[in-house]
């Protein structure tokens, strides 16, 4: 998988979870991250679903994967 490829499966599993994290408790939005990613086969670090799970349950709009990872780095 290219990095663009990796980079457009990310955000889809990120918007994916954006799209009904509205009102899930504490823990789910790391959770269907964990899951979207195995689903998609793609590994991040513990550190770097705290960041988007953060992300998105701060947001209040789109999160752009790339941009909270790059971030942190």
């Amino acid at each position: 998988m290219t990095h663009e490829d990796t980079s457009e499966t990310l955000q889809a599993v990120v918007d994916r979870v954006t799209s009904y994290q509205d009102g899930a408790t504490e823990g789910t939005v790391a959770d269907e991250l964990r899951r979207g990613l195995t689903e998609a086969d793609l590994t991040l670090s513990d550190a770097d679903i705290a960041r988007l799970a953060d992300a998105i349950e701060d947001a209040h709009g789109r999160v752009f994967a790339e941009d909270v990872l790059s971030d942190s780095r």
